[in-house]
């Protein structure tokens, strides 16, 4: 290469599969988006509280954008392909076909959703085991976790599927299964879903106790018996087979994958901060928590030694970012929430019809009607007399109950416009209001936080972003990209290339700071009250 010559430019492909829809986007080294693309997943809904896709489904989206992201690109310059995805459970037959999660034996439908919540009779009774693996997820299992939807199935659909099952994977690791062939499970998945430890791998006892010892005696063939770091290329790199179906060349590297809301976090935590007037400038990353929140939010903090949090989960060995311990706290619903609350609020076709006429979104048109009848005072001072409870799906952190139900309190006969534009703020600082509440259960129990780092769907909210600022007293910092699930994903597929040496030289170089959005300190006075 002469002197005057550039090394060509190397990109790397993340693909994100969320509740409703897979993302996908081509991304440089340096972290900038340069393509985005998006395609609906079909979901179905039997019974209450059961939740179910198609693999084959979410698999066909993941080609549609992933064709779209590289149209027109060099495919030799693309280097490396991420995954992330929401931990559901996708079953198969020992021919790697799928089978039926549902008494309508339609095996097209063999995802269990994770926020399906089927198996509380399950988790109710792995709950009473006091088994101490139990003690890594907070001391109470999740009924979201995989334990209690594997018994449910071997209970409630023996012949139809559990017996018939040859392999139960984690949603992120079908997708690099399907991607490369080859069955090795993320370490992030196991960890944080089904029990596994980084150090002591499978604890044979949890699965005899709970009636599952079918796992060990074929020696976790089904779940998993070969377990990878994130970011570790997998085989021998994208299948023919799957390059094809992705419109990539075989051979790319493709990484062990990460939970979307991991991904997220890892998109944002390792973000360089120089410049920006914050404390955490000269703190260790472990002063950092990423929120991630869309659907339902997820509050990723990582420390050196592990801690234990009552009714956070982990702490987990390597789950986000090698070599660090990881506690998640979360809120089943957030963004559902949100959409429910407003959704069903009698105004909402007037609000409808207005937005439209604005050619804005529904919530661009409620924190501008919330500004405009806030008059003197600061706006959180809109619902001094109207309280919510937020925990309609019931709580997951930090109290662990999922039998919690939603409340408000403060309730008129009027149902105008405005009263639905102080719902719908009352709500968001409910859900802010949770996030401090778990914050301050991780801080007792050791962790040092200073600062939030917000992605996802919500964090493009700007009454969202300012309610968690002003409620915890914390800046918030936003990524350059809105999207940093993806850079997160891509991040991993940079890491699988050996473009990067490790994850943190990756995250470092991926992830940058948009904006920082400062608490009003005025304004959380009256937060200590409300809480």
């Amino acid at each position: 290469m002469s002197g005057g010559e550039q090394k060509p430019e190397r990109y790397y492909v993340g693909v994100d599969v969320g509740t409703g829809s897979v993302r996908a986007a081509l991304v440089d080294q340096s972290g900038v988006l340069l393509a985005f693309a998006d395609q609906p997943i079909k979901k179905w809904e039997p019974q209450f509280n059961h939740h179910e896709q198609s693999s084959e489904d979410i698999w066909a989206a993941c080609c549609v954008v992933t064709k779209k992201v590289v149209q027109g690109i060099d495919l030799n310059q693309i280097r490396g392909l991420g995954f992330d995805a929401t931990c559901s459970l996708v079953v198969l037959d020992k021919q790697f076909r799928p089978l039926p999660v549902n008494h309508e034996e339609d095996s097209h439908r063999n995802v269990i959703m994770w926020l399906d919540h089927r198996a509380v009779s399950q988790v109710n009774r792995i709950n009473e085991t006091k088994h101490s693996v139990l003690q890594y997820v907070g001391g109470v299992m999740s009924v979201e976790m995989q334990a209690p939807k594997l018994l449910w199935l071997k209970e409630n659909l023996r012949e139809t599927c559990w017996d018939k099952a040859g392999h139960f994977f984690d949603l992120p690791d079908f997708l690099s299964w399907k991607a490369t062939g080859v069955t090795a499970r993320s370490l992030c998945s196991l960890v944080c879903k089904w029990t596994y430890s980084a150090e002591r791998g499978w604890d044979d006892s949890f699965w005899k106790m709970i009636g599952l010892e079918d796992f060990v005696a074929d020696n976790y063939s089904k779940i998993g018996n070969q377990v990878l770091p994130p970011g570790a290329s997998l085989g021998n790199g994208l299948t023919p087979e799957a390059a094809r179906d992705l419109g990539l060349l075989p051979g790319i590297a493709v990484a062990a994958s990460l939970i979307d809301a991991h991904a997220g976090g890892l998109g944002v935590i390792g973000a360089d901060v120089k410049g920006h007037g914050l404390v955490c400038e000269g703190q260790p990353v472990t002063s950092r928590l990423a929120v991630i929140c869309g659907t339902s939010s997820c509050h990723m903090g990582i420390s050196k030694d592990p801690i234990f949090v009552p009714g956070v989960w982990g702490p987990y060995f390597s789950a986000m970012v090698p070599g660090f311990w990881l506690n998640e706290g979360g809120q089943s619903v957030t963004g559902k929430l949100i959409d429910h609350m407003v959704e069903g609020h009698a105004a909402f076709p007037e609000l409808q019809v207005k937005a439209t006429a604005r050619c804005q979104s529904v919530y661009a048109y409620l924190n501008s009607h919330l500004d405009l009848i806030k008059k003197a005072q600061p706006v959180g001072f809109l619902t001094v007399d109207l309280h919510v409870w937020p925990d309609f799906h019931g709580n997951r952190s930090p109290l662990a109950d999922l039998t919690l139900k939603g409340m408000v309190t403060g309730l008129k006969l009027s149902q105008d416009l405005d009263d639905l534009a102080i719902l719908y703020l009352a709500t968001v600082q409910a859900i802010a209001l949770g996030t401090r509440f778990i914050i301050e259960a991780m801080e007792a129990a050791g962790h040092s936080i200073s600062t939030l780092f917000l992605c996802g769907g919500l964090s493009k909210n700007p009454l969202f972003v300012q309610m968690h600022a002003d409620v915890t007293g914390m800046p918030v910092v936003l990524s350059q990209e809105v999207e940093s699930v993806l850079v997160g994903a891509a991040i991993l597929g940079a890491c699988a290339s050996g473009d990067f040496a490790s994850v943190q030289e990756a995250m470092a170089k991926m992830s940058k700071v948009g904006k920082v959005v400062f608490p009003r300190l005025q304004d959380k006075k009256y937060y200590d009250k409300k809480y």
